[in-house]
């Protein structure tokens, strides 16, 4: 296992929300991960789709994933999110996160968010800081 994949493996054990989201790694690599999940019946709103926080997590631990792969710690700065189509219950959603720009200091990461059927569902931009704090693998 590379020391991408280990800090990830930390990170998720460690992390109750994306484990209660349901997130499954597919490929982590330094800077880039692709991430997968499937919408329950308990992350619906009002409005029968998934609340838009769903999405915006799932986006948020890749860039997590994404940013802490080289093994600094690192933190966002600045994220945002655009939603093209809602998420219903049983879609089988993923997300590749993938890096823009890397500084000494700074990460600049997109994320893309797609269902089961390949269409767009969302598109988060992340800005993190890099931390002098080495992970332990």
């Amino acid at each position: 296992m590379n020391t991408a994949n280990k800090i990830v493996a930390k990170m998720i054990a460690e992390d109750n929300f994306s484990r209660w989201l349901g997130i499954e790694p597919i490929l982590i690599e330094d800077g880039h991960c692709i991430l997968k999940m499937k919408i329950r019946e308990e992350m619906v709103n009002g409005l029968g789709s998934a609340h838009g926080g769903i999405a915006f997590s799932f986006a948020d631990s890749a860039l997590a994933f994404a940013s802490n792969s080289y093994g600094r710690l690192s933190v966002a700065l600045e994220c945002s999110i655009t939603f093209a189509i809602p998420l219903m219950t049983g879609d089988e959603i993923t997300c590749e996160a993938t890096e823009l720009s890397l500084t000494n200091k700074t990460g600049t990461y997109h994320i893309e968010i797609s269902n089961q059927k390949k269409q767009k569902v969302a598109f988060f931009k992340g800005t993190v800081y890099r931390t002098s704090k080495i992970w332990e693998s």
